[in-house]
């Protein structure tokens, strides 16, 4: 992918492509109630291939599928982040095991 990604905020998903890679990045801060991930048919969407991004997931509790990895970012000043990986998941480990030292 190539130039800026735009948030989803407002339009709560936005499809991208990676090669032959579909990319769905999904932004729930807006959902009032886990039951609006069901009633907009993301389930059908988190059925098919591809890679799922989702921010705020806990505005779908016990909707979403388990994640293979989860992806913590923590502000600890102006302008550094601190990020942290958790695996759910043997392909989540895998994943971890594969990422370099220094990002």
């Amino acid at each position: 992918m190539e130039g800026r990604i735009k948030s989803p905020t407002y339009a709560v998903v936005e499809p991208h492509e990676a090669g032959d890679l579909a990319i769905w990045h999904f932004d729930f801060y807006r959902f009032n109630d886990p039951q609006e991930w069901e009633d907009a048919g993301f389930r059908d969407l988190f059925a098919s291939a591809g890679l799922k991004l989702v921010e705020w997931p806990s505005q779908a509790a016990g909707m979403l599928p388990t994640p293979d990895l989860c992806i913590a970012i923590d502000l600890t000043s102006h302008d550094t982040r601190e990020v942290h990986f958790s695996a759910a998941t043997d392909t989540g480990s895998a994943l971890i095991k594969a990422l370099p030292y220094a990002l």
